[in-house]
This record gives C-alpha cells, structure tokens and sequence, in this order.
C-alpha cells in the first residue's frame, strides 16, 4: 500500500484561511471505519472525507464522512469539497456549463451538479433530501440558557423547531445580530439536555440581520456532541434553514424562486463563509433544497504508508 494522498481545501469560500477546511482522500482504498476515524481525529477539522469507488455504477463515487468523533450519513462541506477536488483533478470528466454527478452517501444517493467556466470550477451544487419538519422545542428559557441569552432574545412569534434534510438540527431564531455574536454555548447544559438526542444535538442559530446587506441570514452552528464545537460553514444545515424561511415567508426567495437564499456564517471564528441555498427544486414531488457554494485549493499532502498499513 503506497502514502495516502490527501488535498485540503476551503469549502464556501473563494478566498484562502475563509469557509470551512476540509481534507478529501480522492482515491481512499478500502480502509477499516476505526482508521478513518483515527485518521479524521488527526486531522482534527470539522469533517474528513474518503472518496471510494461506487457501489452502483451508475454512480460516480461513494463518499465516507467523518468528523473527530462520529462518522456522519451526509454532510454539506464534504459533498460540495470533493466534487470540487475530483472535477479539479480530471478524476470526474466535466465540461463547460453544469455537469451532474451522483455520490453515494449515508442518506442515499446524492445528486450533484459541478459548474465550470473555462477551466475553472466556478461552484458546486448539491441536492439535499426532502425536508422533515420535526419537533418544536418547547422550553424556550432552556435554549436561551444554553445559548447564554435573555430568552427575550430569541424571536417568541417563530418556532424553535427541529428540521432535517438528511441530517436534523434544532433551529433556534434569534432576534438580533448582536444576541447571535453574544453566544457562548454552555456545555453543562448541552450535556444535560441536548447531546443526548439527535433531534437536538446539533443548532442552528440564526438572525434576518446580517453583516451584508445582500445576504438572507446570519448563522452559527454547534455539535459538541459531533466532535464539532463550532462549525464555520454547515450545508447540511443551510437547507433546512432554507425550507424553514420558506414555509414561515421569512425572505424574500419562495419555492419557484431561482433565486438563493444567502447565508453568512464563520465570523464568530475567524472564517467567513457564504452558501447559497436554493428552493425552486422544491416544486417538485418529493424535492429537496440545493446547497450551493465556490471553494478553493490550499494544499496537498500524502499520509505516510506506515499510518495506514493493517
């Protein structure tokens, strides 16, 4: 077995040290799930990816996501990172305009849609899972304790509620961008009352207001429990977000609307992030949103063959 050899990228960015990093393994071999684990855990960001042959040929490739702690059944930043290495390294053939792939994940097929002008990968687009909407969190007092917030800081006429296109997370709508830059996540009561729960175990903080005028919403994401403190860009969380303004006619874009949805996120860690959802997908039967978003190259390396040797 020969030195693994990885490409680190920065996902929802088009500018170097911005958006969420990111390591793919483009052509992982056969590797058992612990050593994957480990070798995310070294890498210590908020997801690694093992990019393997497809099960299904029709397919394109079958990608293994983990994070620090816990494989995942779909991620956002991973999808979007290894569509990106695999078309910028001639392993998926694209042409100029919009190529689709699909990618096996956890969840299911994934559909992807590669945009290049040139010889540039200008985006890529992912298709997330029709939206469930779950449970609505009651205790709003308790979720602005674990946010370190007045619960007069939450917004009292929108529900704080449970949304997942493949992976659920607890919306949580918060009036100002000041009270979302005041959060500080209490772990003694994440631990008591969240991380317990995949209906809860992952939030999603959000305001209308936004730092650019332009954009839909300001976010911030945690999972503690995921191995993920703070996440600086979170895909599988932007459709959600998406669906949920739409069904509460909280912005401007609605379900025919090409239009995204734009929403900010990483500043609160030093990583400014910009993905796109769009809706118009969901007129169709059994539709999910899109997540769409640019990324960029920051190096490459290869993981030493005695790391990874049985």
């Amino acid at each position: 077995m020969a030195d693994l050899r990885f490409v680190w990228v920065d996902v929802f960015t088009d500018r170097p040290f911005g958006g969420n990093p990111l390591v793919v393994f483009p052509q992982a071999p056969e590797l058992p799930a612990d050593l994957m684990q480990s070798i995310a855990k070294e890498f210590n960001l908020s997801e690694t990816v093992f990019v393997r042959p497809p099960d299904d040929p029709a397919h394109h490739a079958r990608l293994r996501i983990f994070t620090p702690a816990v494989e995942l059944p779909m991620a956002g930043h991973p999808t979007i990172g290894a569509a990106f290495v695999l078309a910028a390294e001639g392993l998926i053939t694209t042409r100029p305009g919009a190529t689709q792939v699909v990618f096996e994940e956890g969840v299911g097929p994934i559909e992807v849609t590669i945009h290049r002008a040139g010889e540039a990968i200008t985006s890529v687009e992912m298709r997330q899972p029709s939206p469930v909407f779950g449970p609505v969190f009651g205790d709003r007092g308790l979720a602005a304790r674990l946010l370190s917030l007045d619960v007069t800081d939450l917004r009292d006429d929108l529900p704080l509620q449970t949304v997942s296109c493949g992976v659920p997370y607890l919306l949580v709508p918060v009036k100002t961008l000041d009270a979302v830059r005041r959060i500080r996540l209490r772990m003694d009561v994440y631990e008591e009352h969240f991380a317990m729960s995949p209906d809860t175990e992952a939030i999603y903080a959000f305001t209308l207001e936004t730092i650019d005028p332009a954009n839909t919403a300001h976010c911030r994401m945690f999972a503690p429990a995921g191995g993920v403190p703070e996440d600086p860009a979170t895909g599988s969380a932007a459709g959600p977000l998406g669906c949920y303004l739409n069904r509460h006619t909280l912005a401007p874009a609605s379900a025919v609307d090409p239009d995204p949805h734009r929403l900010e996120q990483g500043h609160a860690v030093g990583r400014i992030s910009l993905l796109q959802v769009r809706l118009d997908s969901l007129r169709e039967a059994q539709a999910g949103p899109s997540v769409l978003g640019r990324s960029i190259k920051i190096a490459a390396g290869r993981l030493r063959e005695e790391m990874i040797r049985p």
